[in-house]
């Protein structure tokens, strides 16, 4: 039997699997997402500086900390694979925990898991030039999601092989291609499947208070952290 279709027979009425509100029609938090992003990419081809106003480094970041989510809807205006690879993975695996977790969770996931990329970046890039260095795309988004999917799948007992394989793949290319954050990956990664795996594995009685207490600490966690680096760098 289904692991997904039993797990959904015993959800109570208008919940879905894990506890999030159902809600019927198309994937809207997936779609708001790429669209989103694809007009930040026209803005980046048309805009004098729409880039730059928005792209993220640890340094830019110290004193405009909204760059730590911007950069997320922006992607290398000189290379098109750069979205299209980031859209893609978002539409495949973005509508399956858009109906498993439910929109709002989902939506928390994403963002936060972007949050976690840019902190990763800080924690992990050596602080040389490389703070210094734009960073922009959705890829610690997108790692989030592949770490939420990863620990969904395994809660439902369900085979997570592709997930790994890809997960492995561009792990693989991060530290081999050139221009490549595998910080910002890794940092995304972790975040994601550390908040999949609080909505995944939350008691039933207790994942409303998961819902929303799961992404404040990470939150709370995330900026204490980067706070922490900030300080021994003298730029708080």
């Amino acid at each position: 039997m289904d692991c997904v279709a039993e797990a959904a027979r015993t959800a109570p009425e208008g919940r879905t699997v894990f506890g999030g509100r159902v809600r019927g029609g198309r994937p809207v938090v997936t779609l708001t997402l790429i669209a989103l992003c694809a007009v930040s990419y026209v803005l980046q081809l048309t805009v004098t500086g729409w880039t730059s106003q928005w792209a993220f480094s640890p340094v830019a970041g110290a004193f405009e900390p909204w760059r730590f989510l911007t950069a997320a809807f922006l992607h290398s205006p000189g290379q098109i694979f750069h979205i299209l690879f980031n859209m893609i993975a978002l539409y495949m695996v973005g509508p399956y925990l858009e109906s498993t977790l439910g929109r709002a969770r989902f939506a928390t996931l994403y963002l936060v898991s972007a949050l976690g990329g840019s902190v990763g970046a800080v924690l992990l890039a050596p602080a040389t030039d490389t703070w210094t260095t734009a960073m922009v795309g959705a890829s610690g988004a997108v790692f989030g999601m592949f770490g939420a999917v990863l620990v969904v799948l395994r809660r439902l007992g369900r085979d997570a092989g592709p997930i790994i394989g890809i997960l492995v793949l561009n792990g693989v290319l991060g530290f081999v291609l050139p221009g490549i954050a595998w910080q910002a990956h890794l940092g995304g990664l972790v975040v994601g499947a550390a908040l999949g795996a609080a909505y995944a594995y939350a008691p039933r009685e207790r994942r409303a208070l998961v819902g929303w207490a799961a992404p404040l600490a990470l939150l709370v966690l995330l900026g204490a952290t980067t706070w922490g680096m900030y300080a021994s760098y003298g730029l708080v």
